[in-house]
Parts: C-alpha cells; sequence; structure tokens
C-alpha cells in the first residue's frame, strides 16, 4: 500500500486536490512515516477540513 500511497499524496500536494478522507485515513493507520506527510498535506491545504487531533485524522465538521 504505501508505493500507492505515496504516489497518490504527492499528486495531492502538487494539484491541491482532496484524496478524500477515508483514503488519508487508510494510509494513515498504514504508515508512521506517511503520517508525516499527511500532516504537512492538512497545513497545506485547511480549505478540506481535515485535522489531526491527539494522533487521529478528523473531519473538522464533526
Amino acid at each position: 500500500m504505501r508505493p500507492e500511497c505515496m504516489h497518490k499524496l504527492r499528486l495531492a500536494a502538487d494539484s491541491g486536490q482532496n484524496p478524500g478522507f477515508d483514503f488519508l485515513q487508510e494510509c494513515w493507520n498504514d504508515d508512521p512515516t506517511v503520517q508525516i506527510m499527511i500532516k504537512k498535506l492538512l497545513v497545506k491545504f485547511p480549505q478540506w477540513s481535515i485535522v489531526c487531533v491527539d494522533g487521529a485524522l478528523m473531519k473538522w465538521n464533526e
């Protein structure tokens, strides 16, 4: 899963297109290294309305 996840996250970083909460959650649980990349994306794209709270991803409107 990691190579696919990393590729899709890089595309999201370049395009700004949200890969989806479910995909981010799956990657988040898969690899701690990927968590760092996801955190950077969430800071870069706050319009996605996804945040990291106490080590877990959450949709902002929840």
